[in-house]
């Protein structure tokens, strides 16, 4: 106890020391400095060589990345892996994935030959046959055969009225992929007869007595030829020898080589034309007192025809020219023709609304046959020249106003000089012809220069690809340089059409027509009179209307059978003037098509 107070006390003496020292050498200092106070310390002059430029210590800043230094951390160790593989057996098979097939319709298989027979009223026939054989994989045989014949009886007719039109045709094609080429021939013949002549007009001994069969022959011969990547295009070559009964023959040969040349970013086109018909009728016009003297023709044309086809986005701009020689051989006389051949059109719409338009004209070799074609019943006592189409200008608009609606309008005016008409031959009993002809059951063929106003419409609607439906109409103003009316010229026509397809058997269609009225002549001849001083008298040919229609039953894809009826209205109409037509006509008849 005696020991702990006397360490107690010699801790405070020593605190006590301590003390007293600090305390002295405070007051030594502050004398200190009073005295210094008392002396003048003077100026100094201070030179700055640097800016201040204050930093950061370090000691304030946190570093980002701080030094870790703590023996307790842990260091890693690397550790090394490593596979042991040990095959397993597996007895799992995966099924193969399959994806679900659409049903596909097989496609119609194609037949390369067709056989049609019909039988119907008025003792009418109808045969159709064609084949198409492959010879080899660039060479096509096809042929055709197609018969038409009635025997039938129209009432109110004096003289038979039985005809038939049968034709053969074959072509050769081949095809190389720089050169195309071919060869057809044909043969045709046709009898029509001069029925023209109401009953009782006539004594009976006079009408058994007439000879009213008449029968054209046609035999025709044609090559082409065509290549890929040339200046020379192509070329057509027609020949045709046509005659009748009455030993009246003609001869044409054609020929149509086409060049091509590029002009810069367009094409030049140049086609040019060698036309030569020559032919001759053993009897003169019906209108002269005799049969002579024969009549003969012969004509020669050589065309160019050079345009440019220029395509510029939404237009189409063909710019041409027709140049024409045409030369009379018969009676020496040759003239030069310059025509316009330029057509445009403008897509305003897309496919809604497309403008077209266009001048064109040419020299129009007409003839014999072309004349038998649009009317059987001309007489062989024709007079033959070509037509000078001056120019027909047409503008028109057409589109599309609907996906299944489409349309058509067009406006044309036209001026053409020796325009052949159709005219009843006069009647002149005083001839002594083979044929009988004669007696104003035929028909001439009447020139005028005619400028022709028209304006055409059609709708056309496709329901689906089973049902198409479509109309048109066309109305026409003639103005004749004779003043005369334009003779068998309707100045209205208009036509509606319609197919339907009924499931995949049963098919069906049906054609109406219209045609307005028309005019015609009928004049008698008397001996030594001029044709201008016969007796005439007007005719107006009535309008008529006549329907059309047949329905099918398809057995199989080789093997149906169709029904076909012809003037369901039932007219006795005149297409001319006392020719009339037959009525109510029903043909019933079967197709069958297989590989030949």
């Amino acid at each position: 106890m005696g020991t702990r107070k006397s360490q107690q006390k010699e801790h405070y003496m020593h605190n006590y020391i301590k003390l007293s020292l600090f305390a002295l050498v405070g007051v030594f200092q502050t004398s200190q400095a009073q005295d210094e106070d008392k002396k003048d310390i003077g100026t100094e002059t201070v030179t700055v060589i640097k800016a201040y430029t204050p930093s950061i210590s370090d000691a304030f800043k946190i570093k980002s990345l701080p030094s870790l230094n703590d023996s307790i951390v842990l260091q890693k160790k690397p550790i090394t892996y490593s596979i042991f593989s040990v095959p397993v057996a597996s007895t799992f098979t995966p099924s193969k994935g399959k994806a679900t097939g659409v049903k596909k319709t097989p496609p119609p298989k194609f037949f390369n030959t067709s056989a049609s027979i019909g039988l119907g009223n008025y003792n009418n026939a109808l045969l159709d046959f064609y084949t198409s054989r492959a010879l080899n994989r660039d060479e096509r045989l096809d042929i055709s055969l197609n018969h038409h014949s009635s025997r039938g009886e129209i009432d109110g007719t004096a003289l038979d009225n039985v005809f038939y039109n049968s034709k053969l045709d074959g072509k050769y094609s081949k095809y190389d992929r720089d050169l195309s080429w071919g060869a057809n021939m044909g043969f045709q013949h046709q009898m029509y007869n001069w029925y023209g002549i109401p009953n009782g007009y006539y004594t009976e001994e006079l009408v058994s007595a007439m000879d009213e069969k008449q029968n054209y022959f046609n035999v025709h011969a044609g090559a082409y030829v065509s290549m890929e990547d040339s200046f020379f295009k192509s070329a057509h070559l027609l020949v045709r020898r046509f005659w009748d009964a009455t030993k009246s023959g003609e001869n044409r040969a054609v020929l149509e080589p086409v060049l091509e040349a590029p002009i810069g970013d367009e094409l030049l086109t140049i086609k040019t034309k060698v036309d030569y018909l020559g032919g001759n009728f053993k009897n003169a016009e019906v209108s002269n007192d005799t049969k002579t003297p024969e009549i003969k023709y012969s004509f020669l044309q050589v065309g160019l025809n050079p345009n440019i086809n220029i395509l510029k986005d939404d237009l189409t701009l063909n710019l041409g020219v027709n140049l024409v020689y045409g030369m009379d051989l018969e009676n020496k006389e040759n003239n030069f023709y310059i025509y316009p051949k330029v057509t445009a059109s403008y897509r305003m719409l897309d496919d809604v609304a497309i403008i077209y338009g266009g001048i064109e004209g040419g020299l129009n070799q007409n003839s014999f046959y072309s004349y038998v074609e649009e009317n059987p019943y001309v007489s062989p006592t024709l007079e033959i020249q070509p037509t000078d189409q001056q120019y027909d200008g047409y503008i028109g608009l057409r589109g599309q106003l609907l996906p299944n609606l489409s349309y058509n309008i067009k406006g044309s005016y036209s001026a053409e000089n020796r325009k052949p008409l159709f005219m009843l031959n006069p009647e002149n009993t005083t001839r002594d012809d083979n044929k009988g002809y004669y007696y104003g059951n035929s028909f001439q063929v009447f020139y005028d220069d005619v400028k022709t106003l028209g304006i055409f419409g059609e709708l056309n609607v496709d329901i689906n690809r089973n049902f198409s439906l479509g109309v048109n109409a066309q109305v026409y103003d003639y103005d004749t340089e004779t003043d005369n009316p334009a003779w068998n010229l309707p100045a209205l026509t208009s036509s509606l059409f319609m197919d339907y397809q009924i499931g995949e058997q049963w098919f069906a269609g049906a054609n109406l027509f219209y045609v307005g009225e028309r005019d015609d002549l009928y004049s008698v001849a008397s001996p030594g009179t001029q044709p201008q001083d016969f007796t005439m008298t007007s005719i107006s040919l009535k309008s008529y209307f006549d329907a059309n229609a047949h329905v099918g039953y398809r057995f199989n894809e080789q093997m149906s059978v169709f029904v076909k009826a012809n003037n369901i209205a039932d007219q006795n109409y005149m297409r001319w003037n006392n020719f009339k037509v037959q009525g109510f006509q029903i043909l019933a008849g079967a197709t069958y098509k297989f590989d030949l």
